[in-house]
């Protein structure tokens, strides 16, 4: 059996999507849940949803929207067909939750390739390393030491489809190796999850004039990690990747030739199953008593996300399910100031719902875009201090673009 060292492994095996509530209890004050209850959603693979690199990352992790670049592949595969290079890639690095653990790092490469005017092609990589752990067996002596890793890799096509509009898809592998065939208590084998999976993003931007300069706003929806469920042994019950709806817009405005500031925000949401609050009827079998039971299919759950939560207790008694259905869509904002398009400065806010993760911090960033080569960093300061298991997080992205490749 392996044994419970790891806060952030044992969140993943048990597939309990609150990616920074290891102690999160002790981190709500009194009141904050305004009648809510601690209801995260539940999934399996959410290393899926940590943003990948540093310019979205230093702007709160907005992205749907943003100005098309190589990291596209992420947040909204559709905006690639925008770029006016030729071809490029990038590689990412982040240092994850080092508050809790020295050891765990996300690893991101990926690049794109343009087909003609308006075909491009794309692809990424992404590992996460979840660092050693050291297996006992059932009286507690050692049985071997193992590095838990998952990684996804997926291949994206995308195409203008106006001169103001595009769209595109992206088909994703993932696999989950979190035990490496270690036995559980109760005598099964366990086993790597895998998962296919597939995104689907457009994006619209235009031109627009405001007083003696010009500016341009953009709009962007993405739906990704549709895929199919995970479980880590034959007989166990399979829990959801986090299947995700991104919609966002930004605003980008050429104050003159040499400076242009933009504003982004962005609504995020799981659409994964919320679960039930269930309690013992008189025979002692469990039934749900507010919410919904998941319907075990993938495009159903997504469909009934809109609309299963348990409910949020109001002052009259009743539960509103509204209220926590509201409290599901997280929200991030973030601006960024470019110089000559070669040097940027970036800041951001991320917010998500004490009760569905309490995800809530400011990001700072900077980059620099020299010819073909781009350099960026950003930095997080979580709102409930430096207990956070956030709490000083780095990230690093190196890229190189080809606009002047020859096809």
């Amino acid at each position: 059996m392996y044994k419970g060292v790891r806060a952030g492994l044992i969140a993943l095996l048990t597939g309990t999507f609150i990616l920074v509530s290891s102690g999160v209890k002790g981190q709500i004050q009194t009141g904050e849940l305004g009648g809510a209850e601690l209801n995260a959603i539940q999934t399996a693979v959410p290393f899926l949803t940590i943003a990948p690199d540093s310019r979205s990352g230093g702007m709160g992790d907005v992205g749907v929207a943003s100005t098309p670049d190589v990291n596209s592949q992420h947040w909204n595969i559709g905006k690639y067909a925008f770029l006016d290079s030729k071809g490029g890639f990038a590689i990412s690095y982040t240092p994850w939750l080092r508050n809790l653990i020295p050891d765990i790092n996300l690893a991101y490469l990926t690049g794109f390739f343009r087909i003609d005017e308006q075909q491009v092609i794309s692809t990424s990589l992404r590992y996460f390393s979840l660092g050693d752990i050291t297996f006992t067996n059932i009286d507690g002596s050692f049985a071997g030491q193992y590095n838990p890793n998952e990684f996804a890799v997926d291949a994206g096509y995308s195409r203008l489809f106006t001169d103001n509009f595009s769209g595109g898809i992206a088909f994703r592998f993932i696999r989950s190796d979190l035990t490496s065939g270690q036995v559980t208590s109760d005598g099964q084998a366990t086993r790597a999850g895998i998962s296919f999976a597939a995104d689907l993003g457009f994006y619209y931007e235009n031109q627009v004039n405001v007083g003696s300069s010009d500016g341009e706003w953009a709009a962007g929806i993405s739906l990704t990690n549709m895929g199919t469920p995970i479980s880590y042994t034959v007989d166990a019950d399979k829990t959801p990747i986090p299947t995700n709806m991104r919609i966002g817009g930004r605003f980008s405005y050429n104050i003159d030739e040499y400076n242009t500031v933009s504003f982004h925000a962005d609504l995020n949401k799981l659409l994964v199953p919320t679960p039930p609050v269930v309690e013992p009827d008189s025979s002692g079998e469990l039934v749900v008593v507010r919410g919904k039971d998941s319907p075990g299919s993938t495009v159903l759950g997504m469909v009934q996300s809109f609309y299963d939560a348990p409910g949020v207790l109001r002052s009259n008694g009743d539960y509103s399910v509204l209220s926590e259905e509201l409290h599901e869509i997280a929200y991030s904002f973030g601006a960024e100031y470019w110089y000559r398009n070669q040097f940027a400065v970036r800041t951001g806010y991320f917010h998500e719902h004490s009760s569905k993760g309490n995800r809530k911090y400011f990001t700072v960033g900077v980059g620099l875009k020299l010819n073909v080569f781009a350099l960026d960093f950003a930095y997080l300061v979580p709102t409930n201090g430096q207990s956070s298991p956030l709490a000083n997080t780095l990230r690093f992205t190196l890229g190189f673009d080809f606009a002047d490749l020859n096809l």
